[in-house]
């Protein structure tokens, strides 16, 4: 274990207070609680430069969305500060759910999780970039999961109807549940959180 960077903490406090002040269910609020927690504790870092994709050439679009809260102002320019040590991955899995532009339309980078700037287990923190008009395919995992959306585009869970949180909206997915997000005519942005080991 070692000692957290600075740029990192500072990023993860914004998101610890962004997530917690989007939160909608009381679901949403106690794994944030329990997930923040637990990064009060460091993990081992990933020294080095990251990597891009192509379709990070919607980030700098994506990043400057008009927000109003500042929170989301705070969690966004300390992204800035972190992002160019992100490996940025595409998604290798997919069914026939997803777009045809799927593979070179979206990127999803782990910021503390495993292969993040902070490696470990118990905790994934990360962010997805779609292009406009891709979707994402259906899918499932059995940590509980929280969304804090930063761009407009549209979400589907189980079998319910697509939704749209908007900029500053935020979502809890229970455990196993199938879902899947679309980007509109602009790129979308959303960072996730999950509880992949609850604790004891």
């Amino acid at each position: 274990m070692t000692e957290r960077n600075e740029n990192l903490q500072v990023f993860v406090d914004a998101a610890f207070v962004a997530f917690d002040q989007f939160a909608q269910t009381p679901e949403s609020r106690r794994s944030i609680l329990q997930i923040f927690a637990a990064l009060e504790h460091s993990g081992t870092a990933r020294p080095g430069p990251g990597s891009r994709l192509p379709v990070c050439e919607y980030l700098d679009t994506a990043l400057s969305v008009d927000v109003h809260q500042p929170s989301l102002k705070r969690l966004i320019e300390w992204f800035k500060g972190i992002e160019p040590q992100l490996e940025w991955r595409r998604r290798m899995t997919y069914d026939g759910t997803a777009s045809e532009n799927f593979l070179d339309g979206h990127a999803n980078a782990m910021i503390v999780g495993p292969g993040g700037l902070e490696e470990r287990k118990d905790i994934w923190l990360g962010v997805t970039l779609m292009a406009p008009h891709v979707r994402y395919p259906d899918h499932d995992h059995a940590p509980e999961e929280v969304y804090l959306v930063l761009s407009q585009g549209e979400f589907r869970q189980g079998e319910g109807d697509w939704f749209s949180p908007g900029i500053g909206g935020s979502f809890y997915n229970i455990p196993e549940i199938k879902h899947a997000m679309r980007s509109v005519n602009t790129p979308l942005f959303a960072f996730w959180t999950l509880l992949a080991e609850r604790p004891h």
